[in-house]
């Protein structure tokens, strides 16, 4: 039955190629799209990121008519297209360029004439999110989700009108809408992003040349993720951050020990400080800076400038207050337990309701909201969500800091095992980090986790797993762990924590 639909379908695409002009038959196309769009879905999801592909896709699984609006023309929003996914291609391959300059020949690979071909490290980021971009319109396809290219704004509470990216405009329908517009990089007074010589996190994805200097403003995820990269490629970057401390929101003594190592590999930083002036007149950049607390000036010149002060919700412009929905100071939608607006049938998602701004937060929220529409329980448990900081070593952790712990007053007990002595560490000769375990005094259950290690991603869904069961110390410490594995250190640091470590 399926073949003959399909016969049918195509010849009366056929006919309608031989008996219309070709504008008249782009013209019957985009009547018929329009007409398709006018259709009323059980849900609208606007935002393509990876909170709305995936509400989408979920929506459509547990057979809701779903259709996805996106503006960029590519799904996958700022993750997949200009974040996450581009970062990591760079941070992988520049570390692939430092290891053969600088660790090679130390086991015993020697290399001659090394060089960084740049256009070509551009083009595998590139063909990377091309080929995952591709795969998220594949996936689409798969589930019958609806896919509209252009920029959609709130007409009513059941309507989206859309700017459709082909020119022209239609209005999609929904029973319910759910708004996942993601996030913008947050700018800073007096200071203008033209992308070229003050770039944002877009811009030094695609650098055209290794600037000599380079000033990051910010020492959070974003920026020393993007200063290592070009540090790691030639440049003497500086950071430059307000705060007294990087990463503020990681434990005390790992981001300590964390500065060291970027320290380490030539990384400045530039703490309790504040960029009071800038001057891109010339071929580069100069910034005036001066004590966070007021006092002296400084002037340092870069050829380039990252800004990287965060993110900020990507609500404005979308017709949130013409129907009425709430947002904080911040521009935060403010949504219930089951991610609805103050609007009956409007919800919203991601990065643009509080929490934390995360790719897989987003798609956890996504989930739990498509659940929730059908009729089922959806949950995410904002306490185990995992955060990664991909340089080299990696930094993960999950659950809470020692200083958050101690401010609740919960006695406590911390266990601690450097990666100097786990012998897969050693053997690869990559044993700088450590892992750090905070455990309730009483229970020994399980209150964080932080590592710093080679693959600290990868070894942190240990630890959420373990959160997420309310699993104890002794409960990881009496789990086999495979030998030798850097997970081991996550194991010893759970003996250390309840008991006794063996190998320190």
């Amino acid at each position: 039955m399926a073949l003959a639909i399909l016969a049918r379908r195509r010849a009366a695409e056929a006919a309608m190629r031989r008996t219309l002009a070709p504008g008249a038959a782009v013209s019957a196309w985009r009547a018929s799209y329009a007409s398709s769009a006018a259709e009323e879905s059980d849900v609208v999801v606007v935002g393509g990121g990876p909170g709305g592909y995936v509400a989408a896709i979920k929506a459509a699984q547990l057979g809701l008519k779903t259709t996805c609006i996106e503006k960029r023309g590519t799904l996958g929003g700022t993750c997949l297209n200009v974040g996450c996914i581009p970062s990591k291609a760079l941070l992988h391959s520049s570390h692939m360029y430092h290891e053969a300059k600088s660790s090679f020949a130390h086991h015993g690979v020697k290399i001659s004439n090394l060089e960084v071909d740049l256009p070509a490290m551009m083009a595998q980021k590139d063909k990377a999110v091309a080929g995952l971009t591709k795969g998220i319109e594949g996936l689409f396809k798969k589930n019958k989700v609806t896919y509209v290219k252009g920029f959609g704004k709130l007409a009513s509470p059941s309507e989206v009108s859309v700017d459709l990216t082909d020119g022209g405009s239609t209005v999609v329908k929904g029973k319910n809408i759910i708004i996942a517009t993601g996030s913008d990089v947050k700018s800073l007074p007096g200071i203008t992003i033209d992308e070229k010589k003050i770039v944002s996190s877009t811009g030094a994805l695609c650098l055209s040349e290794i600037p000599k200097k380079l000033v990051v403003i910010g020492a959070g995820y974003i920026g020393l993720e993007m200063g290592s990269v070009w540090n790691r490629l030639g440049s003497e970057v500086t950071v430059v951050e307000f705060a007294s401390d990087i990463v503020p929101s990681m434990d005390g003594e790992v981001r300590k020990q964390f500065q060291r190592m970027l320290e380490k590999q030539k990384m400045k930083f530039m703490l309790k400080t504040k960029v009071v002036g800038v001057d891109s007149s010339g071929d580069g950049v100069k910034l005036t800076l001066e004590p966070a607390a007021g006092g002296e000036q400084s002037v340092i010149e870069a050829d380039i400038v990252l800004v990287s002060a965060g993110r900020v919700p990507y609500t404005a412009g979308i017709g949130l207050e013409s129907i009425g929905v709430e947002t904080d100071k911040a521009g935060r939608i403010l949504v219930d337990k089951r991610f609805m607006t103050n609007v009956k049938g409007v919800y919203a998602i991601g990065d643009a309701i509080p929490g934390p701004m995360l790719a897989h937060k987003a798609e956890e929220d996504g989930v739990a909201c498509v659940e929730f529409l059908a009729g089922k329980e959806g949950h995410v448990d904002y306490d185990t969500v995992p955060g990664v900081v991909y340089t080299h070593p990696e930094v993960a952790s999950v659950g809470k800091t020692e200083e958050q712990v101690k401010a609740l007053g919960i006695p406590y007990r911390v266990g601690k095992f450097p990666l100097l002595a786990n012998s897969r560490a050693k053997a690869i000769d990559d044993a700088d980090g450590l892992v750090k375990v905070v455990t309730e005094k009483e229970t020994d259950k399980i209150l964080g986790v932080h590592i710093m290690a080679p693959g600290a991603g990868e070894i942190i869904h240990e630890a959420v797993l373990a959160l997420q069961y309310g699993a104890s110390s002794e409960d990881v410490a009496r789990t086999c762990h495979a030998h030798p594995t850097v997970s081991e250190a996550l194991k010893e640091a759970c003996l250390q924590t309840f008991a006794k470590a063996i190998h320190i």
